[in-house]
């Protein structure tokens, strides 16, 4: 018989945070992404760095953040 243990599946479900906080912040951004689209100017790029920052900064860390909470299983075995 397995010894069947939580902690080996402890972070199945944790990959929905960067998914959330990427749906999140690419909708904070989505009016800055039309105009953009639309007529694509420095002045424009720069309002949207610097009136959605912290959209800006998740968009950048989401890469760290799939690796980070990305793991499905444990790389302990049992």
């Amino acid at each position: 018989m397995t010894n069947f243990s939580f902690r080996k599946y402890r972070n199945i479900g944790d990959r929905i945070v960067p998914i959330v906080l990427t749906l999140l912040s690419i909708w904070d951004l989505r009016i800055e992404f039309q105009l953009l689209f639309q007529n694509f100017t420095y002045t424009s790029l720069f309002f949207a760095l610097k009136h959605h920052s912290l959209a800006v900064t998740v968009l950048i860390c989401v890469p760290s953040l799939w690796k980070r909470y990305g793991r499905y299983f444990s790389t302990i075995r049992e």
